[in-house]
Order: C-alpha cells, then sequence, then structure tokens
C-alpha cells in the first residue's frame, strides 16, 4: 500500500509538470517569436491590399513598378507603361515594396 501511495504521487505530483516546463516554454517563445508576428504581418497586407485605389503607385512581388488602372474583386489593372496596361492578382501586390513614393531609389537619390 505504501509504494502504491509513493508510486501515484511520483506519478501526479510536481515533478510530472516539471518534466513538461521546457517543453510548455519552447511553445510560449514559438507564439510570441514567431506565430504572432507573422499573423500580423499577413493581417497588415490584407488592410493593404484592401485600401489600395485607382492611382496608387505599386510593385508586384516580381518587381514590375505601375500605376492602378482599376481594381476588380480578386485582380486589379496596373499600367506600366503608356498604353501598356497588365492584370494582376491582389495578392501579387507587395505591401513592403509599395509603401513609399513609387519612385526606385537610383532616382530619389539624383
Amino acid at each position: 500500500m505504501v509504494s502504491l501511495t509513493v508510486l501515484l504521487q511520483s506519478i501526479f505530483g510536481g515533478d510530472g509538470v516539471m518534466q513538461f516546463l521546457p517543453i510548455i516554454l519552447i511553445v510560449i517563445v514559438f507564439y510570441f517569436f514567431m506565430i504572432r508576428p507573422q499573423q500580423k504581418k499577413a493581417k497588415d497586407a490584407k488592410k493593404f491590399r484592401e485600401a489600395i485605389g485607382k492611382g496608387d503607385k505599386v510593385v508586384t512581388i516580381g518587381g514590375i513598378h505601375g500605376k492602378v488602372a482599376d481594381v476588380k474583386d480578386q485582380y486589379m489593372v496596373l499600367t506600366i507603361a503608356n498604353g501598356v496596361d497588365i492584370r494582376v492578382q491582389k495578392s501579387a501586390i507587395s505591401p513592403e515594396l509599395s509603401q513609399g513614393t513609387g519612385e526606385s531609389e537610383l532616382q530619389q537619390k539624383r
């Protein structure tokens, strides 16, 4: 009977929680340093793409600079040169590169 009591205390005692503490801490660190920032970045990108309007200067993830000529539900039409329009998915617009003035770094240095 005494050995059963000792066995139950060792299984359900504080020692069992201490074994899982490092794993719990790793999960918490992953959440705050990897998962949460990625969710925030995705939410900001979605908000940016929804706010794009006609006349905005944008850059695609492929590096094409253009001015928005028309916005539809899933895609938008970009004018990349006089008389040259292309149709791209909204998800192909880069929020990181499109935040600027629409000018390249070389043009800004002049």
